[in-house]
């Protein structure tokens, strides 16, 4: 994927690395990416929108199991950390 404009970092590859950028963490071989995936994402609006999908999609991941394992509604104090740490992962307009 690529959305035609130049960046530092390839649409495809920030694509394929936004478990180091959700995780706030280094590559497996061991290079951080991070910065490198955050400035890509704020210059590139079509991998944002990715991003902020991929981010929804895990929120309803999380639902998802917490009902089928609880069989009941979160309590209320995980259901705060949940979206309090969803909202934090989200991006933020600079």
């Amino acid at each position: 994927m690529s959305c035609g404009h130049p960046h530092e970092m390839d649409c495809g590859e920030v694509l394929r690395r936004v478990e180091v950028f959700l995780e706030h963490t280094s590559d497996a071989d061991g290079t951080v990416a991070y910065h490198r995936i955050e400035q890509h994402l704020h210059e590139c609006p079509n991998c944002e929108h990715e991003y902020e999908v991929a981010i929804y999609q895990v929120g309803d991941v999380i639902r998802a199991l917490v009902s089928r394992c609880c069989h009941e509604h979160a309590p209320d104090e995980l259901r705060r950390k949940v979206l309090a740490r969803l909202k934090h992962l989200r991006l933020e307009p600079s």
